[in-house]
């Protein structure tokens, strides 16, 4: 089990830079600043700006600066990117020792980043995609289920749905919450609501990703028998839970936000 953990939570690095590299100049592109004594990256395509897509890392936070594959689909579909660094918080709304004693991360990101962004970049919501990879994958599908109004665009690769299992391995999740079962009540599948939720919402996760596959499966499930509109894939394969995978389906995720923000344009 605990081997199966530092597989998941392991910062690794994208191992398929070199392929599909985007223009020479793609890397002075992107702008490191901070916010709120918090790293953030942005990235402004050269092209016309047609939206923005607010990106959540993973546990290993692991950004997108160095990451050509994403890039390079910010850039063909003109959207402005935002990466902020918020540790290992998981992006919940329960107060984090790794991100703050006095606000939690999703509230951090609703009153304080938000707010930031719409200003620095010129673009407001509904015209903010949601986009994550694990941790930050179950993020942002917990942004748009609560905020469905503000962020009707999402798109999570890999989510860590059933976060809950790893209550216990010797994260900030143990502090987060006094049990499992706390933690179980705060995933995803337990926080829908049928009425309230993201117009335009995708997921995938590989078949193989052994971790989360379940939590993902489980997810589409009961969007189905709820009703809730949505599109997912989980057949596609291409390294499990890794950034071969992440960046096999950045083409599929960022074209669904690209579309879902020109609809709502």
């Amino acid at each position: 089990m605990f081997e199966k953990i530092r597989q998941i939570l392991r910062p690794g690095q994208p191992e398929v830079l070199s392929e599909h590299r985007p223009e020479s100049n793609w890397q002075t592109r992107w702008v490191t600043t901070e916010f709120d004594n918090r790293r953030v990256d942005v990235y402004r395509p050269e092209r016309d700006v047609s939206g923005a897509v607010l990106f959540l890392h993973g546990h290993g936070r692991v950004m997108l600066k160095e990451n050509p594959a994403f890039t390079r689909q910010f850039e063909e579909h003109g959207l402005i990117a935002v990466c902020p660094d918020g540790g290992k918080s998981w992006w919940l709304d329960v107060l984090c020792p790794d991100f703050s004693p006095e606000i939690t991360p999703q509230r951090w990101i609703v009153d304080r980043f938000l707010p930031w962004i719409e200003s620095q970049i010129g673009i407001v919501t509904p015209g903010i995609g949601l986009l994550g990879v694990s941790m930050g994958g179950q993020g942002v599908l917990q942004l748009a289920y609560r905020y469905a109004s503000r962020f009707p665009a999402v798109a999570a690769i890999s989510p860590a749905v059933d976060f809950d299992q790893l209550y216990g391995s010797g994260i900030p999740l143990d502090q987060m919450f006094p049990d499992r079962e706390s933690a179980r009540q705060a995933t995803v599948v337990l926080n829908l609501h049928p009425l309230a939720w993201p117009r335009h919402q995708f997921f995938c996760c590989d078949p193989t990703d052994v971790e989360w596959f379940d939590g993902c499966a489980r997810l589409g499930m009961k969007l189905s028998s709820s009703g809730i509109l949505h599109e997912r894939d989980l057949e596609t394969t291409g390294g499990g839970h890794s950034w071969n995978y992440f960046n096999h389906m950045a083409p599929t995720a960022v074209q669904h936000l690209a579309a879902a923000l020109r609809k709502l344009a």
